[in-house]
């Protein structure tokens, strides 16, 4: 058993699914104020005793999502300063994991750099939900659980007979996650081929695999400004595919995306709350939001009473 007493501590990203987390637990959230200064300086102050407590944090680092993490390493410079046991850092949707290397000559590799303040910050574990890349939790010196919503997810498209079903991947990068969550739904796998000529916009090109009078799922780990997805929807219906849906872990839905999705050809759009919704994302009926609070409470209990947490990853 983990010293001390398990507590949780919202940010001020997505009070609603620390919220949901602790109705999970049974337990209350941690008192705390978060406000700025009048020249927007954030200021931080922890409102219960948390000496030797076991401390989880909950914050994404979503738009806006400077001050967001700003905001993060300044709740646990707090809680490490208040001598709290042990803190973990339950970051559902990493901000900055799509920078996890050199792309262009002299540019940052700013998902280590974010990894780096938050170590530094106190974080002393860090529970994530689908990293944009893997490998990014070699980026800290200390223990990282990378969990995935594609149970929950792949639980809501069981309707779906197998053999009508394919899921895709928009891009060569997502190939081994639309694998592994076509083998949960024993569905077939295709693949969109894809150029892409400047951030946040792309094209997509031609589909590897027959869609022909299918039940295509597009899957990725986020939806930014939509580009990606919505072409990959209008090609699968080019390619023959009866329906398309689309499928994403993190609803980051910034710039245009809204608007593009309600052009697009997709009947449904399923994510999770590792985001909270825009207002203009929560009056579009083709959104369908799957909560993650049951898991990552099951990881808290977990970590807190020293349990295995792998047995969440199957």
């Amino acid at each position: 058993m983990a010293q001390g007493d398990l507590k949780i501590l919202s940010g001020t990203s997505n009070p609603a699914l620390a919220e949901a987390i602790c109705d999970h637990l049974g337990c209350t959230l941690l008192p705390s104020k978060v406000g700025t200064f009048s020249d927007g300086e954030i200021r931080v102050e922890i409102g219960a005793n948390v000496r030797g407590s076991d401390i989880f944090v909950i914050q994404s680092t979503c738009k806006p999502v400077n001050f967001l993490l700003m905001e993060l390493c300044l709740i646990l410079d707090a809680l490490k300063r208040a001598s709290a046991h042990r803190v973990t850092a339950v970051v559902p949707y990493y901000g900055y994991a799509r920078q996890d290397r050199k792309v262009l000559p002299r540019a940052p590799i700013s998902a280590k750099l974010v990894a780096d303040f938050l170590t530094v910050a106190g974080m002393d574990r860090l529970l994530t939900i689908d990293l944009h890349a893997g490998q990014i939790q070699g980026f800290f010196n200390l223990p990282v659980d990378n969990l995935y919503a594609a149970p929950i997810m792949a639980e809501y498209f069981r309707g779906i007979p197998a053999e009508d079903l394919m899921v895709v991947s928009p891009d060569a990068g997502g190939v081994e996650r639309a694998r592994a969550f076509g083998k949960r739904l024993e569905g077939g796998l295709a693949i969109i081929d894809k150029r892409r000529d400047a951030p946040n916009q792309a094209k997509a090109m031609h589909v590897i695999g027959d869609v022909t009078d299918k039940v295509c799922v597009v899957l990725d780990d986020m939806i930014d400004t939509a580009g990606t997805i919505v072409q990959a929807g209008q090609v699968l219906l080019d390619n023959g595919a009866r329906e398309v849906l689309a499928c994403a872990t993190h609803p980051v839905l910034s710039g245009p995306a809204i608007e593009r999705l309600e052009a697009s050809p997709f009947s449904q759009i399923v994510t999770t709350n590792t985001i909270p919704l825009s207002d203009d994302a929560k009056n579009f009926s083709k959104i369908k939001v799957l909560s993650i609070a049951g898991l990552l409470a099951k990881a808290i209990h977990n970590i807190h009473t020293e349990s295995s947490v792998s047995v969440l990853f199957t």
